[in-house]
C-alpha cells in the first residue's frame, strides 16, 4: 500500500488544520464526512476532496477510506472511533483520545479485536524538537532526570455557552489544554505513582486553571499547569543532574530548545524547521505503522493512552468535575 485513503470525519477548525498538512505532506484526503452535506461538500471543494458524505456513518463505510481521522469534540471520540472500526478502518483520534479511561478502554479492545490501528493524535509527540528531545533523553545527555515543568495556558473565553466552558460537551481546561503538559510529564517521566491536583472552577462547573504534582517511578517530580482563562508563558523544562532541556514558546508546537549545562553554557540549539503546522507527522508515523502491519506505536502506545486518560479520570475526581455522560 503506497499511501492510505484518509478519511476525514468533521469539519471543524482542527479538521481543517490537519487536512491542510496533509496536503503539505503529500498524503491523500479521498473523503469528508460532517453530520451537515451541506458543510462536508464546502469542506471537500475547499481541499480537493473527490467525495463528501452527509452523515458519519457514510463515511466510515465508505470503501474508497482506509483510515479515518476522528475530529468531533472529544464526548464522540469513542462512538466515532467504534464506528471506524466496526467499519475496518483504522483510526487516528484527536486529543483527548476519549472522554474517559473506561471509553479509551473500549477503543482499545474493539482495535485489538478488528487488527487496527487506533492511534492518539497527540500531534506534539510526533514533532521534529520532541524527537530530538527523545535522542537526548535515550543518550542520557541530561544525566539523572530529577524534574519536569510546562503548561499550557491561554485566554480564550468566559462565555458560559461556550464548550470549553459546558460540561456537557466535556468542557474544561483539563481535556483541551492540560492533556499536552500532563502527556509530555509522563512521556519523559513514566507514569505517576502519585497524582495530586487542584482547580478553580467556573460556575458552570467546568475547571479553568487546573494544576498538577505529579511523583514518577525514580522519584522525579513534575509539574503542570493549565488555564483557559489566562495566557501564560506556555513553555516548558525537564531538568537533570548534568543539563537541562529549555523548550521555548509555545511548546507543543514547532519550536526551538537548548541544552543547557549546569554552568550556564549553551550545548545545544535546537530550531525546526516545518512545513506547515506540523500536523502532517502523525499522519505519516500512522501510515507507517499501517505499511509494517503494526497496530500500537512506539512513540505513543494506544495502551498508554488509555493509562493517561485513567490519570485524567483521578484528576477530575480530585477536583470535582464530572461529565453528564459518565456512568
Amino acid at each position: 500500500m503506497s499511501a492510505l485513503r484518509w478519511g476525514i470525519l468533521a469539519t471543524g477548525g482542527i479538521a481543517r488544520a490537519f487536512t491542510a498538512d496533509l496536503a503539505v505532506a503529500g498524503l491523500t484526503a479521498a473523503a469528508v464526512g460532517s453530520r451537515s452535506l451541506e458543510s462536508a461538500t464546502a469542506f471537500a471543494r475547499e481541499f480537493g476532496i473527490p467525495r463528501a458524505h452527509g452523515s458519519y456513518d457514510e463515511l466510515v463505510t465508505d470503501p474508497e477510506v482506509d483510515i479515518v481521522y476522528i475530529a468531533t469534540p472529544h464526548p464522540a471520540h469513542a462512538e466515532n472511533a467504534l464506528a471506524a472500526l466496526d467499519a475496518g478502518k483504522h483510526v487516528l483520534v484527536e486529543k483527548p483520545f476519549t472522554l474517559t479511561g473506561a471509553e479509551a478502554e473500549r477503543v482499545r479492545e474493539r482495535a485489538a479485536e478488528r487488527g487496527l490501528l487506533a492511534l492518539e493524535a497527540m500531534w506534539t509527540r510526533f514533532l521534529p524538537h520532541m524527537v530530538r528531545i527523545r535522542e537526548l533523553l535515550a543518550e542520557g545527555a541530561l544525566g539523572e532526570i530529577r524534574a519536569v515543568t510546562a503548561d499550557h495556558t491561554q485566554r480564550i473565553t468566559s462565555d458560559p455557552g461556550h464548550r470549553l466552558n459546558d460540561l456537557a460537551l466535556g468542557g474544561g481546561a483539563l481535556l483541551d489544554l492540560g492533556v499536552y503538559p500532563v502527556s509530555f510529564a509522563i512521556a519523559v517521566l513514566g507514569l505517576p505513582e502519585t497524582t495530586t491536583a487542584r482547580a478553580r472552577l467556573a460556575d458552570t462547573g467546568a475547571d479553568t486553571e487546573i494544576a498538577t504534582v505529579f511523583t514518577h517511578p525514580g522519584g522525579a517530580v513534575s509539574t503542570t499547569l493549565s488555564s483557559s482563562r489566562a495566557a501564560g508563558p506556555n513553555t516548558a523544562a525537564i531538568i537533570g543532574t548534568d543539563a537541562r532541556i529549555e523548550i521555548d514558546r509555545v511548546w507543543y508546537t514547532p519550536t526551538s530548545f537548548r541544552v543547557i549545562g549546569p554552568d550556564g553554557a549553551v550545548r545545544e540549539d535546537f530550531v525546526s524547521d516545518v512545513a506547515g503546522r506540523g500536523m502532517q507527522y502523525q499522519a505519516l508515523h500512522a501510515e507507517a505503522l499501517v505499511r509494517a502491519g503494526r497496530t500500537s506505536s512506539e512513540i505513543l502506545p494506544i495502551d498508554e493512552s488509555v493509562a493517561i486518560m485513567r490519570v485524567l479520570d483521578d484528576i477530575r475526581a480530585q477536583i470535582g468535575v464530572r461529565y453528564p455522560h459518565e456512568h
